[in-house]
């Protein structure tokens, strides 16, 4: 049941859309194709992603708040959670909703490393008998990047454009924030962005490339949605 949901409900679909943009595009460019098979990912998952950047704004929005109600139950663990959750249901916020899109992106990111790892080594087994297989992929993004081998740059690239990502959602008060609460604001903001690179310059570059368009598609949803909700009513 498993390997049915995986291999046919997400490997398979991934692999043909990659096999039929390249099949489809003027001068077959790989990285081109990854950057299209990324933004209609993008716009599939939009709606669950929306919420859940909106939830986590609307989190950093409340963290005066719940640094108040830290101070004012900090002797009283079991009255703290209470007033938070009471907190959370009047602004009628799940803390826990901005974990959905990661859980739903972790098995399409597993499947893309195995797409482009097959498919860019000339393994294109699987396709739907109504998608030309042409033999082999030309791994070169613009004639410059073997996105079938790492790349630094897009490494560094995928890394920076997720330290742009925690910037934004940084909670501008963060000298209000209590230890705990800056301590993983810090790490969100600059450990993980290290780790992104250290992580993406060892993989295939055709993966940090999905990466980087990703992030930079979250990027504009998030100035969509603090540009909405800073807007004056009318």
């Amino acid at each position: 049941m498993l390997h049915f949901i995986y291999y046919d409900i997400i490997y398979r679909p991934l692999l043909n859309l990659l096999v039929m943009f390249y099949n489809i595009l003027p001068g077959h460019d790989i990285g081109v194709v990854i950057i299209l098979l990324t933004i209609l990912i993008r716009l599939i998952l939009a709606p669950s992603f929306h919420k859940s950047l909106k939830s986590q704004k609307a989190m950093n929005d409340l963290q005066p708040k719940l640094n108040e109600l830290r101070e004012k139950y900090k002797d009283d663990k079991e009255g703290q959670a209470r007033a938070m959750m009471d907190l959370y249901r009047e602004y009628k916020i799940n803390p826990l909703s901005s974990c959905l899109p990661l859980l739903i992106q972790l098995p399409i990111l597993i499947a893309l490393y195995q797409v482009f790892n097959k498919a860019l080594a000339g393994n294109l087994n699987g396709l739907y008998n109504f998608v030309h297989n042409p033999g082999s992929i030309d791994p070169y993004f613009l004639n410059l990047i073997n996105l079938a081998k790492p790349s630094i740059v897009l490494g560094v690239l995928a890394g920076l454009a997720q330290f742009w990502q925690s910037k934004m959602m940084m909670p501008k008060a963060s000298q209000q924030q209590d230890a705990t609460a800056k301590a993983m604001s810090l790490q969100t903001t600059y450990v993980l962005p290290v780790v992104s690179i250290i992580v993406a310059i060892r993989l295939p570059a055709g993966l940090p490339l999905y990466w980087i368009v990703t992030t930079l598609f979250a990027i504009a949803q998030q100035y969509y949605i603090m540009r909405k909700q800073s807007a004056p009513a009318n």
